[in-house]
C-alpha cells in the first residue's frame, strides 16, 4: 500500500492536487531537510493564524510552486493575468516570464556590465541556477517573515533567507559558515488572496559576499548533486 507523504506545514497545494498537475520533476518534492533548517535558525515563531504566519506561508507556497510546477495554469498562488514581479526596481516579469527564469535568476536578474555582475543571471538556465545554490546550500536556503507592516490588499514586510555555505559555489569552496541578507516586499494581492504583484528591494551583496569569500578552487569544480525532489527553499 503506498505511503501518503505527511502534510507540509508551511506550504499549501503540495499534496492535495489532482493528477493533472505537471510537477518538474515527476511528482511534489519534500521540504524536510530545510523545513529543520528553518526551525533551528529561525528568529520569530508566529502565533498561529496570525497575518506574519500567513503572509509567511503564503510566500513560500509561491516559491513552491515557481520551482517545481511546470505550467503557470497549476499556479494556485497567484492571479494568472495579472501577476508581474519586480525586483530592485528593475525589469517587470510576468508570470510567464517568471516560471520560465525560475525562482533564482528572476531575484537575481539585473542591468549592471557584466563585469560588475556577481552572478550572471542571463547566462544562467532555471536548471543551472537551481543546481548551483543546492550545491552550495545542501541543507536547503531557508526563508522567513521578521515583520508585517500593512495587511492585504496591499501586503508590505521585512524578510530573512539563510543558508549554511556546506559545499562549492561557482568555484568557490565551501566556509561551513551561515550566509545570510534581509530584504522587504510588497505583495498586492485581489479579493480572493490571489497574487497580483509583487516587489522585492534588497541587497544581492549581502548573498555573495559569503558565498564569494570561500577560497577559489584550483581546479575545475564537479558541482555536488542534490535531490531535485528535496527543495532548497
Amino acid at each position: 500500500m503506498a505511503t501518503v507523504p505527511a502534510r507540509d506545514k508551511y506550504r499549501s497545494f503540495l499534496h492535495d492536487e489532482g493528477d493533472n498537475v505537471q510537477w518538474r520533476h515527476g511528482g511534489p518534492p519534500t521540504y524536510d531537510v530545510v523545513n529543520q533548517l528553518f526551525e533551528q535558525g529561525r528568529t520569530k515563531e508566529w502565533e498561529e493564524g496570525s497575518l506574519e504566519e500567513i503572509v509567511q506561508n503564503a510566500v513560500k507556497t509561491w516559491e513552491m510552486e515557481l520551482s517545481h510546477k511546470v505550467r503557470l495554469q497549476d499556479f494556485k498562488s497567484i492571479n494568472h493575468e495579472k501577476f508581474k514581479l519586480v525586483v530592485n526596481g528593475g525589469e517587470e516579469l510576468k508570470g510567464e516570464e517568471t516560471l520560465k527564469l525560475g525562482s533564482y535568476n528572476a531575484l537575481l536578474k539585473n542591468s549592471l556590465p557584466k563585469e560588475f555582475q556577481y552572478y550572471k543571471a542571463d547566462e544562467e538556465s532555471f536548471e543551472s541556477s537551481h543546481q548551483a545554490f543546492r550545491s552550495a546550500f545542501p541543507r536547503g536556503f531557508a526563508w522567513e517573515v521578521i515583520a508585517v507592516y500593512s495587511g492585504p490588499p496591499l501586503i508590505a514586510f521585512k524578510f530573512r533567507h539563510w543558508g549554511i555555505f556546506e559545499g562549492p559555489f561557482k568555484g568557490h569552496a565551501p566556509t561551513g559558515d551561515k550566509v545570510e541578507f534581509y530584504g522587504l516586499a510588497t505583495v498586492k494581492v485581489d479579493e480572493n488572496l490571489k497574487v497580483e504583484e509583487v516587489e522585492v528591494y534588497y541587497d544581492p551583496a549581502q548573498l555573495f559576499a559569503g558565498l564569494l569569500k570561500g577560497p577559489s578552487m584550483s581546479d575545475s569544480p564537479t558541482q555536488a548533486s542534490a535531490c531535485p525532489f528535496h527543495s532548497t527553499t
